[in-house]
């Protein structure tokens, strides 16, 4: 049963605007972008019996412009200004809005503090930063009881402390052979396709070796399809590989399974059961 109707139909009600909410007949809902800011604001709810006046004080809530030093436009879904929001006294309804369009914010302040990316781009704002000298100078920090503790102890750990702490018996890891994994990653090709576990994660084999980062042993670099791993194919910023950021992990050979195992498409035709 089903078929390629059914999915169509399904991905027709995934995908479509979210009406459940409760909208009175005067609500619209609109984007609102900035001059200065590159992240835009979705579905803001609007009345169309607002005044202009109000709507620049709703705007200036979500952006942080004053209304003293905002320009706004209204412009359609695609992008083209129809009106300029300048008559306080009128009503949002006056200028005709449906949902999707967007009101564009125009900062008027040279000195406004969202403005050259302050308020988005972190490298510009200066770190504060400590050396590793300055920091070994310091008293009542982590180092110092990590050098006392070791002091106490050559094989203290902060795992055997939490254990001690918690009045358990400690029990070392085992420490992993150098060859550890060599079996399973043999098996393993770079550009086989393959599931990691856990949580089914698929993606494309980029690397099979050992890391020297990582512990001992042999690993495998998988490059996502989805966002779903750890880095871009760098450990401490030696690259094994090349992906995008967060599409790159790596995992031992016994959790990863080659074979055929395409990307997931949430609407494979196919699949008629649910």
């Amino acid at each position: 049963m089903g078929g390629r109707s059914d999915m169509e139909a399904l991905r027709a009600y995934v995908t479509a605007p979210d009406t459940s909410l409760n909208r009175a007949d005067t609500t619209v809902l609109l984007q609102v972008t900035h001059s200065n800011l590159k992240a835009n604001f979705v579905d803001i709810r609007f009345d169309r019996h607002m005044l202009i006046c109000q709507v620049k004080d709703k705007v200036s809530s979500h952006t942080g412009t004053p209304v003293s030093s905002m320009k706004l436009q209204l412009r359609n879904s695609s992008g083209q200004t129809i009106a300029m929001l300048e008559d306080e006294s009128k009503k949002l309804g006056y200028y005709s809005p449906e949902d999707g369009h967007v009101i564009h914010v125009i900062d008027l302040d040279p000195f406004s503090a969202s403005a050259n990316g302050w308020l988005e781009d972190t490298s510009l704002v200066e770190k504060y930063t400590l050396s590793d000298e300055a920091y070994a100078q310091r008293e009542n920090t982590f180092l110092k009881y990590k050098e006392a503790k070791l002091r106490e102890d050559p094989t203290w750990t902060v795992q055997k402390d939490m254990a001690m702490r918690r009045g358990e018996t400690y029990n070392p890891p085992e420490e992993l052979p150098e060859n550890y994994g060599e079996d399973g990653a043999l098996q393993i090709h770079v550009g086989e396709r393959c599931e990691v576990s856990p949580g089914a994660r698929r993606g494309e084999v980029k690397f099979v070796g050992k890391v020297e980062e990582l512990p001992c042993g042999y690993w495998i670099g998988i490059q996502f399809d989805e966002p779903v791993g750890k880095n871009d194919g760098s450990i401490k910023g030696k690259s094994y590989f090349s992906c995008a950021h967060l599409h790159g992990g790596f995992a031992r050979p016994e959790n990863v399974q080659t074979g055929d195992f395409p990307p997931v498409d949430e609407f494979d035709d196919e699949l008629e059961e649910f």
